[in-house]
């Protein structure tokens, strides 16, 4: 079940750890996420089988739920999860200890700075660029920590999504965003100005993924308010947006992006 895992988290009430053993993480969109995203990556690592193992940073990990699943299902990968959050990168490690995953952990990184001191085969940005106004210094960033031949996976929401039916409106204004998304052309220029050559890019969030989705927002404000009421929801909410996750949508609400590193980076710090 994914982000069972957050039942190890102390700030949860006995109820909500029940919960989420029982459900996994209550997180609409990320579940969404996940199941638009693992396979890809799942096929990235099986390039890499018969290899050392190969390494994994989650740029911007948050809670670390991602992270954390990647390294469950990616048990062959070392993964790395970078936040800026002292408060968060110290739960997650608690979490991950309790949980006791071994192959992923948790380190206090500053996106718009990280350095090369390491270098990775993979990287992974979901959903965090559009909180950060300098994004294009954090996707020079992430092609500077990556190994030649490196692949980037990023995932950022669109410009626009549908509501409800098929009238098209931007995305939502979330607390904490700095803009609200991006449209496939946008973000791809962006990467490819990194010195990235885009391998693949598409849309996600389905007609049915969309509306669940739209649903979770209404009543969460993408803020954890009316809880109980979204604890009864979750779960149709989760089982019709999984019967949506093969929808190729010619637009959605969110856009991938798979990128390769084979050169110098070209924009400036």
């Amino acid at each position: 079940m994914v982000g069972k895992e957050l039942a190890f988290d102390p700030a949860l009430g006995t109820l909500e750890k029940l919960y989420v053993r029982i459900f996994g993480a209550p997180i609409s969109g990320l579940r969404i996420r996940f199941r638009r995203l693992m396979p890809q990556l799942r096929r990235l690592i099986s390039t890499k089988s018969g290899q050392k193992a190969v390494s994994i940073v989650d740029i911007g990990c948050g809670t670390g739920l991602f992270t954390l699943e990647m390294a469950k299902e990616l048990k062959e990968a070392q993964v790395v999860g970078l936040d800026n959050s002292e408060e968060l990168i110290k739960a997650n490690r608690a979490i991950a200890d309790q949980a006791q995953i071994k192959n992923c952990r948790f380190e206090l990184a500053d996106v718009l700075d990280l350095g090369t001191d390491h270098q990775y085969d993979f990287a992974v940005c979901i959903d965090n660029l559009e909180h950060i106004e300098d994004d294009q210094r954090v996707i020079d960033n992430i092609h500077a920590c990556l190994v030649q031949g490196g692949t980037a996976l990023f995932h950022v929401p669109g410009l626009y999504r549908r509501w409800f039916f098929f009238t098209k409106q931007v995305n939502f204004d979330v607390k904490g965003h700095v803009r609200p998304g991006y449209t496939q052309e946008q973000i791809t220029d962006k990467i490819e100005k990194a010195g990235f050559t885009v391998t693949e890019a598409y849309y996600t969030y389905g007609w049915l993924e969309t509306v669940c989705n739209n649903i979770s927002y209404l009543i969460t404000g993408a803020d954890r308010r009316n809880k109980h009421l979204y604890a009864l929801a979750f779960p149709v909410l989760n089982l019709l947006a999984f019967l949506g996750q093969w929808a190729r949508p010619a637009w959605g609400a969110g856009v991938v992006v798979l990128a390769r590193k084979n050169g110098e980076n070209h924009s400036k710090l």
